[in-house]
């Protein structure tokens, strides 16, 4: 069941939305978008279903049909599930290959409400900013609480804060830890944003073509940030374009930092270890697990003497060793 609507030289944006058995709210995140496609005449969005196989491809479909969205949005059934960048790219590819290939992509996750104006924002702000490659909205936690939060590029140095978890080191390597608070009025550059919401300008994909499909999930838009950087495009976080995010509802890990913690899954290893092969070598990511490994190990012990609370996932140090290049080398995999 797929209705792929071809962009014309009319189409300002393409949003791309990969679904995993998150079908109901897929459609409320379509729903979303309805007062963006008035604001961004031409506007069209299409959804990639990840081979979900519960159902959720005909649920899509359907309410597209009934609610009245099909001349906007379509439906992209895919028969196999090879994650994040591999359904972006499922929607993206088509697109890029017409013959009026849209200015602009944004890509939203299905567990996302598009605030009004969110998307507009974006477009004027890339019109506005030629040299920016990439920007991302503010994110709103489900409580209503804005994420000011962008990030740094992984590096040593940071691998060997989020292992040691001590403040003071923190703070002597403010400049390197991941996390970045940005200010909530006004546009600033970063490293890179969350795959969550951002949009990315088409000449991006010309200078360093699709997202990495070797990552199956996390990783891949850092590491897609890091290659238009490395092309000479900038990244921004614009505070005025806002959207809410669930998170987590296709991975099972989310904001609520009241449940307890979950072992991590195989994937994330892996797309952590690709990331440091694939973009620093071999003896760097080496040298990046050594300064986890002993920086966590540390911290599990101080945390024992100080009688701290276990927040940790479940076999994070065991899992972090077995995946990690001294037994996987530079396998993504």
């Amino acid at each position: 069941m797929s209705n792929i609507i071809e962009p014309n030289n009319l189409c300002p944006l393409l949003v791309v939305i990969v679904n995993y058995r998150t079908a109901n709210l897929t459609i409320d995140c379509l729903r979303s978008l309805v007062s963006e496609v008035q604001s961004l005449p031409g506007m069209q969005a299409v959804v990639v279903d990840n081979d979900s196989g519960d159902g959720s491809a005909e649920k899509i479909g359907t309410a597209i049909k009934t609610e009245g969205w099909s001349d906007w949005a379509s439906l992209l059934p895919s028969d196999y599930n090879g994650g994040f960048a591999f359904g972006n790219n499922a929607g993206i590819r088509p697109a890029l290959k017409s013959s009026n290939p849209p200015p602009y992509f944004f890509l939203l996750n299905p567990d996302s409400i598009a605030r009004p104006g969110a998307l507009k924002v974006l477009v004027d702000f890339m019109d506005e900013h030629p040299q920016a490659g990439i920007a991302g909205s503010a994110l709103e936690k489900p409580d209503g609480e804005p994420w000011h939060i962008t990030f740094r590029f992984p590096t040593i140095l940071s691998e060997l804060d989020g292992g040691l978890n001590l403040g003071i080191v923190s703070k002597l390597l403010s400049n390197w830890v991941i996390d970045r608070s940005m200010p909530p009025d006004k546009p600033s550059e970063t490293d890179w944003i969350p795959g969550a919401s951002f949009i990315i300008r088409r000449e991006v994909f010309d200078s360093i073509g699709l997202m990495d499909e070797g990552y199956f999930l996390y990783y891949e838009e850092t590491d897609f940030c890091l290659q238009a950087k490395r092309a000479g495009w900038s990244c921004w976080y614009v505070p005025q374009s806002l959207v809410q995010h669930i998170g987590g509802q296709s991975t099972g890990y989310t904001y609520d930092s009241l449940e307890p913690a979950k072992r991590l899954p195989t994937y994330r290893f892996d797309s952590r270890r690709r990331y440091f092969v694939k973009n620093h070598g071999l003896l760097y990511a080496l040298l990046a697990d050594t300064v986890w490994i002993l920086g966590f190990a540390s911290w599990r012990l101080r945390r024992v003497i100080q009688r701290k609370p276990d927040t940790d996932p479940p076999q994070l140090l065991s899992d972090f060793i077995r995946n990690s290049v001294f037994f996987k080398g530079g396998a993504s995999s």
